[in-house]
């Protein structure tokens, strides 16, 4: 990810550890480009996804998708179980709560509560990130 490339768009949502969501605007549409460090970044039509994602980054320490193709789920976020797994499945915007609870078994409800549960523990690993002054801004 090439810092520079955000000059074109204007921060959506920062995080700790030099994480953001970049919101790019274009005559044709708007999309949110999630940014890490050691990340190639990935685009989101909508903001709720990107920041899912954001949020399955942070459980799972960071992971990358380069060499995944564009069906393949990263070996990190399938070893870090049921909840994270549907979380990112849901970042993609042709999958929904349906589809993952038909893949998974489980009602949609418990999809979503999956979800719930991934951005509880990113939102309270960030919380630790700036308590134990380990973010590096």
């Amino acid at each position: 990810m090439a810092q520079s490339e955000a000059a074109d768009g204007r921060p959506h949502r920062e995080y700790v550890m030099d994480v953001r969501i970049i919101e790019e605007e274009s005559a044709e549409d708007r999309s949110y480009r999630f940014e890490a460090p050691e990340h190639e970044g990935t685009t989101f039509a909508d903001p709720a996804d990107a920041e899912l994602y954001a949020d399955v980054y942070f459980d799972v320490n960071g992971f990358a998708e380069a060499g995944t193709g564009e069906r393949g789920v990263p070996p990190v976020i399938i070893q870090a179980g049921r909840d994270t797994l549907a979380a990112y499945f849901l970042t993609h915007d042709t999958i929904d709560e349906h589809w993952v609870g038909s893949f998974m078994g489980v009602q949609p409800g418990k999809v979503l509560r999956y979800a719930s549960r991934v951005r509880d523990r990113a939102e309270n690993i960030r919380t630790r990130v700036v308590a134990e002054g380990f973010d590096r801004r």
